[in-house]
């Protein structure tokens, strides 16, 4: 729109205002006033709509369908689900070696003179002894005396394994029966008195504890009865504190050390066993 010369108030000198000029200039800026309101409104709204659009494509990240591919926190991609797994695998508890020496089934070692009396020397203590002979019979009452010879038999014994041991004048024959269960070998110790048959050789005379008094012990462990006959090799009667009291108690102790090491030779081999069947389990179900 235009105005004359002199502006919406008319000509030059002329004091009258024009209002239909001023009418239409106001009009004009009203117009203009809309246009600025209705422009600037939406560019805002344009720039509002950037904001979200641009929180909703941080947040989300790229779809495409694996959740574990969202970025995390620190800038990395998350570690997938698929974490290698291992296996649960319980390793029975150690065997008892005493179920070895009571359970047939279980105490299949080998069983001679040589496993069960190995060493040439019999060590207790402070105190050795030479061993002088050994021998194992499975007529249980080849190696027995006295009553000792209806016991064994009627508990159906096994076997009888017996060694001989002797230092300064004095020895002790040891003597291990073997039956099918601990309560056999318990009556054996329970029901008879020892009188084991002296088992000669070496240093050891024949007629050892033969016509002269000798002491004997009887006692059982597991499946096992063991006994000791102790004297002189001169053939002195026993009697009071002499040597073959320690020689005796020695023999006895010594019986049960080698019976005990027998299970506990047999119950650790199995924990071996055990131990290679759960790391083999292991590997083939890792």
């Amino acid at each position: 729109m235009s105005f004359g010369q002199g502006g919406p108030f008319g000509g030059q000198g002329d004091s009258t205002p024009n209002w239909e000029a001023l009418a239409d200039e106001s009009e004009a800026r009203n117009r203009r006033k809309r246009w600025l309101m209705i422009g600037g409104g939406a560019i805002a709204a344009l720039a509002v709509a950037g904001i979200v659009a641009a929180a909703v494509i941080t947040s989300s990240g790229p779809s495409d369908g694996n959740p574990s591919a969202h970025p995390s926190t620190s800038g990395q991609s998350a570690l997938p689900d698929d974490k290698p797994s291992f296996p649960d695998v319980s390793v029975p508890p150690p065997p008892n070696p005493q179920d070895y020496i009571s359970d047939p089934k279980k105490d299949t070692a080998p069983l001679n003179p040589d496993t069960l009396f190995p060493q040439r020397t019999m060590v207790v203590g402070e105190h050795s002894y030479a061993k002088t002979t050994a021998a194992s019979t499975g007529d249980c009452t080849a190696g027995a005396q006295g009553a000792l010879v209806s016991s064994l038999s009627h508990n159906g014994c096994k076997q009888l394994l017996r060694a001989t041991y002797t230092k300064g004048g004095v020895a002790v024959t040891i003597g291990v029966a073997v039956f099918d269960s601990p309560a056999k070998a318990t009556a054996v110790m329970n029901e008879s008195k020892p009188n084991l048959m002296p088992l000669p050789g070496g240093e050891v005379p024949a007629n050892f504890c033969q016509g002269s008094k000798c002491r004997m012990t009887t006692n059982a462990t597991g499946r096992y009865a063991y006994f000791t006959i102790a004297g002189f090799t001169n053939g002195k009667d026993v009697g009071g504190n002499d040597a073959s009291q320690q020689i005796s108690r020695d023999g006895g102790a010594y019986a049960f050390t080698q019976i005990a090491q027998r299970g506990k030779d047999q119950a650790a081999k199995a924990a071996a066993e055990q131990l290679k069947e759960a790391e083999r389990k292991a590997g083939r179900t890792s």
